[in-house]
């Protein structure tokens, strides 16, 4: 992590993996740039996808090869 903020190579905007960010953070920024947005009279929009149970349902039997499968 040292390393990858002394570089510069972590996005400003990015809360995970980095102290004093969360979940928090993250949603307060959004909840901010939504009302800047619409004090300014621009058109905002949140678009929210769960991908939390996307692969629940795929044969894994079928993604390892040989049918290697617990």
């Amino acid at each position: 992590m040292e390393y990858l903020s002394s570089t510069d190579l972590i996005p400003p905007l990015q809360s995970s993996y980095r102290q004093g960010h969360s979940t928090e953070t993250v949603v307060l920024r959004v909840l901010s740039d939504i009302l800047q947005a619409v004090d300014n009279g621009d058109l905002a929009a949140l678009v929210l996808l769960d991908m939390s149970a996307a692969f629940d349902t795929v044969d894994h039997s079928i993604l390892l090869p040989y049918g290697i499968c617990t």
